[in-house]
């Protein structure tokens, strides 16, 4: 039997009811990779690996778009890329008030890498400086990133 308007199924669901199945299976299964074009996207735009960017969201906040947390010096980090509360001034309000948009969060993420990579070349040094200033803080972090990256497909 048809599965189309409204008539029954061979197991009894309307077409209407196999929809809805499957419009829930894929609004489970989205949220985790509706995304992930945002990090193509970015790196296009700013001249980064994807995959570095992937990788920083995933050592910030697990790629939580609502994560938050507050540091010891009474700054917030905010959303995916967890992006300090420190470049509002920089930002300016349009930009700060988008943090909470997962796209718009990974590409000002991916900006504010572009300008340490500026600074530092495209080196370890450099993917430090997107967390910490100090050079300890620099080197640990970018080992935290190193040990994260995706295994290669080759």
């Amino acid at each position: 039997m048809s599965i189309f308007k409204g008539q029954l199924s061979q197991d009894g669901v309307t077409g209407a009811s196999h929809a809805l199945i499957i419009l829930t299976m894929f609004q489970l299964i989205l949220p985790m990779s509706s995304h992930g074009f945002c990090f193509e996207e970015a790196g296009a735009l700013y001249k980064i690996s994807p995959r570095l960017l992937w990788t920083i969201a995933k050592v910030e906040s697990n790629f939580n778009p609502n994560a938050v947390n507050k540091n010891s010096d009474g700054s917030y980090d905010f959303g995916v890329m967890q992006i300090n509360s420190s470049w509002g001034k920089i930002l300016g309000r349009d930009q700060s008030e988008g943090l909470a948009d997962p796209c718009q969060n990974v590409k000002i993420g991916a900006w504010i890498l572009a300008q340490c990579l500026r600074k530092f070349g495209y080196t370890w040094e450099g993917i430090g400086c997107y967390n910490a200033s100090s050079k300890q803080k620099k080197i640990e972090y970018a080992w935290k990133i190193f040990r994260s990256l995706p295994k290669s497909d080759n």
